[in-house]
């Protein structure tokens, strides 16, 4: 039971850490090139959620060709691994749910007319996002048994070194095509 739990928390990290890293990357790329709030929805809704289906169906077939080799290799303890849907349900949720977090003030400006500069909803993206590393950061720590300090560093380095590029890379392109 603990493995099993300790697996789909291995997922939720997984799905979590690229949902977030995707979909900022997205988020940021899209404010660098001056696009409008609507495109920034659009593309990143688009991405959490193609995105996560891509991730959730990485997720199952790594899992059933885990098994599969075990069962090949005559290894019959299928119970130690987890079940490929439940692997991939767990991946695709995290995906959908972290990834969310950098749209989240975009999507609140969206809806309830906030009118925030497109400045203001990037840090506050920028803001959240960083937040939502740290946590995914401490759960890491909690799987890995690495330093807490460690782990939420690597997130943040990791995370922010995607935003940077995708805002400096839609910034040049939007020079050049625009």
């Amino acid at each position: 039971m603990l493995k099993t739990i300790e697996n789909n928390l291995r997922e939720f990290v997984y799905g979590g850490m690229d949902g977030a890293v995707t979909t900022f990357a997205i988020v940021t790329g899209a404010a660098g090139a001056n696009l409008s709030v609507n495109v920034i929805l659009i593309l990143g809704f688009a991405n959490v959620f193609a995105d996560g289906f891509s991730m959730a169906v990485g997720s199952y077939l790594s899992e059933k060709s885990e098994q599969d080799l075990s069962v090949h290799k005559g290894d019959s303890k299928r119970e130690d691994h987890d079940s490929p849907i439940k692997a991939s349900i767990a991946t695709f949720l995290s995906f959908v749910l972290v990834g969310f977090i950098p749209l989240s003030v975009y999507t609140l400006d969206f809806i309830f007319k906030l009118n925030l500069s497109t400045s203001d909803a990037l840090v506050y993206s920028v803001l959240l996002t960083l937040a939502a590393f740290a946590i995914i950061g401490l759960l890491r720590s909690r799987i890995t048994k690495i330093p807490k300090s460690r782990a939420v560093m690597e997130s943040f380095g990791l995370g922010l070194a995607a935003a940077v590029i995708s805002f400096v890379v839609g910034n040049l392109l939007e020079r050049i095509i625009v």
